[in-house]
This record gives C-alpha cells, sequence and structure tokens, in this order.
C-alpha cells in the first residue's frame, strides 16, 4: 500500500456522512478539502484533535476549506461521537476501509488485534483535486500538524 504525496490526484470516494447522505470528494470540485482520517470514534486522541478542528472551524472556512472527518467506524457511531462533542463538520463511514486503503493510511494490525483501522492523517486538497498536502502518522497519539495544514490553505 502506498502513500499518496504531493501533486497526486487525489482518489474520488463515495462515503456516507452521519445523516446517511452519500458524499464524495468530486462534490466538493472547487473547493480546498481537508481530509483527517482518524482511528476510532470516542478515544482520547481522536476527540482531542477533532475537538480541536471544531473549535478552530473559523479559521478552515475563513481560508475556503472544507474539512471532513474520515474513519473505519459506522455512520451511526460516527453520529453519536458528532453529537456528543458538537462536532460542526461532515465525519464520513469507510467502514469497508476502501478509502483509507486507496490513501495508503491503513494500519494493518492495530490495537486488541484490531485490522483495518485508519491511520491518523491528513490531506489537503486543492480545487482541482491534487494533493497539496500528506501527512500519515503511524503513531496513533500523534496528531497531524493542523497548523501546517493552515498555511497550505492559506497558498492555494
Amino acid at each position: 500500500m502506498s502513500v499518496l504525496k504531493i501533486g497526486d490526484k487525489a482518489p474520488d470516494f463515495k462515503l456516507y456522512n452521519t445523516e446517511k447522505q452519500l458524499c464524495s470528494l468530486e462534490d466538493f470540485k472547487g473547493k480546498k478539502v481537508v481530509l483527517l482520517f482518524f482511528p476510532l470514534a470516542f478515544t482520547s486522541t481522536c476527540t482531542a484533535e477533532l475537538c480541536g478542528v471544531r473549535d478552530d472551524i473559523s479559521k478552515y472556512t475563513g481560508l475556503d476549506a472544507v474539512v471532513l472527518g474520515i474513519s473505519v467506524d459506522s455512520l451511526f457511531v460516527l453520529k453519536q461521537f458528532k453529537e456528543e462533542q458538537h462536532l460542526n463538520f461532515d465525519l464520513l463511514s469507510d467502514f469497508n476501509k476502501e478509502v483509507c486503503t486507496a490513501y495508503g493510511t491503513k494500519y494493518d494490525s492495530f490495537v486488541f488485534d484490531m485490522l483495518g483501522v485508519a491511520k491518523r492523517s491528513a490531506f489537503v486538497i486543492d480545487g482541482n483535486g491534487f494533493i497539496q498536502y500528506a501527512e500519515v502518522l503511524e503513531k496513533a497519539s500523534d496528531i497531524p500538524n493542523l497548523e501546517e495544514v493552515k498555511e497550505i490553505l492559506n497558498k492555494i
């Protein structure tokens, strides 16, 4: 599984959000998109990361960017997580692990022998669908450099 890099065309996808609506990358053509892959809802680092983005959402929208969180959790789990944490951006369910595989951001084996969990990762995709930033973390307790993400968004 190869990791995508800057300049690569971002793979399109079709995933359900917490409102049971099918979303694709193509839906955001012409907009900047921040994809945040995260291992599992309701875990401490995932909650801290996504709540930090929630609290800073005006900076992302001010840079004309859409933020999408993606995990292998079911859309039902993600709906509960989004509601409890008052998240103000879409969470998408990659339950079948196709998107994290396409983006090269999937653990073969995670804690408690869980297979195919998404690695914590950040991708910035420009309005033409090309990757302008890619950070895939091996250690689940690390958080992507979100300040650098905003700097990239400001430049494109």
